[in-house]
């Protein structure tokens, strides 16, 4: 593996002219899921997993590591970073993430609007940046965000728990909690009455203890939600993600008066603009900014802020990669208002056993915490970047 933390010993050699910015490169990268491994949720059924991975060189040698959501465009999302990102920061102080973003917002997304490609290529840049702050100060991310290290539950969560047979999720959630997460996030969006069935099912099952969330992923009509919710009430449901696509608000308001549960979302809504109407208008009692796809650190710890002043949490959603699962439970940890971690449960997941070191380990409480190593804190294997070139199609069929 390629080291990607420095020693803390070195820290203090880094100044700004070391760290300016000489190289930026972005990898679309690939691997094929295999028909037993592969899950069904309301955006298709997985059969390949794609990433974005941003590597930033500095002129004194010290490299930070991103990730960019591939948003089904992984390709593209990789050449752009490579093109237009790549060039406008070139020479830049890698240290001067608040410039820099500033730099980018104003000079490609004035002209684009909120473009979610240019969102999410900037996000992988930006985590790769602060990757490098770390390394520079010789500190994990956490301390660098002013937090203490403290732990962060986590539920089990990612590409998993899907639309199998009641019997298989039951089995398949009872592992994760004899792994000692207290908490799992079904997949919705089938049929209402297949959902509320396998909902009844994994509640009889694990009983009281164990918090249920749940996720449609934008697929119901508001007469799903009129049969759903209220049985989601009836079990105890902590919340429900994006029962409607992203941007529906009309039916987020409607829908708020047919039960209790409350709703999730932020995945796919882009910088602290797109938070501001969530918040402002109640759409979500629940906020989950990415990482990987609404403008990076720099901009989640502003997102963070808003929902402080308004005493709402952040349940960060992970990505593909460990790049953006080790970073986001770096972020909560130093959060006043951060809450749960989405920690990757898929059956195999390339991108988190094998392209960085482990990201992340649950305790027997069903609680993480961040790495120790400096920057995000994983190494990352630029010989299994090599390997797994993109592979184009869909990734959800």
């Amino acid at each position: 593996m390629t080291q990607s933390a420095a020693a803390p010993t070195q820290a203090s050699s880094f100044g700004a002219a070391a760290l300016k910015i000489r190289d930026v490169q972005a990898s679309a990268v690939s691997f094929p899921v295999a028909a037993g491994d592969s899950v069904t949720l309301g955006v298709g059924r997985a059969v390949k997993r794609d990433a974005v991975i941003v590597k930033v060189t500095t002129e004194c040698g010290l490299t930070g590591y991103g990730e960019s959501h591939h948003c089904r465009a992984h390709t593209t999302v990789a050449h752009f970073i490579n093109t237009a990102l790549r060039d406008a920061v070139l020479g830049r102080d890698a240290g001067d993430t608040t410039g820099i973003w500033d730099l980018v917002y104003r000079r490609q997304l004035v002209g684009m609007g909120l473009g979610t490609g240019c969102v999410v290529a900037m996000s992988g840049l930006d985590m790769a940046l602060w990757d490098i702050r770390g390394k520079a100060a010789g500190q994990p991310l956490y301390r660098l965000l002013g937090g203490s290290g403290r732990a962060v539950p986590a539920y089990a969560g990612g590409v998993a728990l899907g639309w199998q047979p009641p019997a298989e999720l039951v089995e398949e959630a009872g592992k994760h909690v004899a792994a000692g997460y207290r908490a799992v996030k079904l997949r919705l969006g089938d049929t209402w009455r297949r959902d509320i069935t396998r909902a009844e099912a994994v509640r009889e099952t694990l009983g009281e203890d164990v918090t249920i969330l749940a996720d449609a992923n934008g697929a119901y009509t508001l007469e799903d939600a009129r049969q759903v919710i209220p049985a989601l009430d009836r079990l105890r449901v902590g919340w429900l993600e994006e029962p409607f696509p992203a941007h529906d608000y009309r039916h987020y308001e409607l829908a708020r008066a047919f039960g209790n549960v409350p709703f999730a979302a932020g995945e796919n809504h882009y910088t602290r603009f797109e938070f501001t109407r969530l918040v402002e208008g109640r759409v979500a009692a629940i906020l989950q900014p990415d990482l990987s796809k609404t403008g990076g650190i720099t901009e989640t710890l502003r997102i963070a802020g808003l929902a402080s002043s308004y005493r709402l949490p952040i349940h960060l959603h992970t990505s593909m990669t460990g790049l953006n699962m080790a970073a986001s439970v770096q972020v909560l940890s130093a959060l006043d208002n951060g809450g749960y971690f989405e920690a990757d449960v898929s059956r195999r997941n390339r991108f988190r056993d094998e392209l960085v070191s482990e990201p992340f380990r649950v305790d027997a409480q069903g609680m993480v915490r961040p790495l120790e190593a400096p920057g995000i804190g994983v190494e990352v294997d630029e010989a299994f970047i090599k390997a797994h070139p993109a592979i184009e199609g869909p990734a959800y069929v």
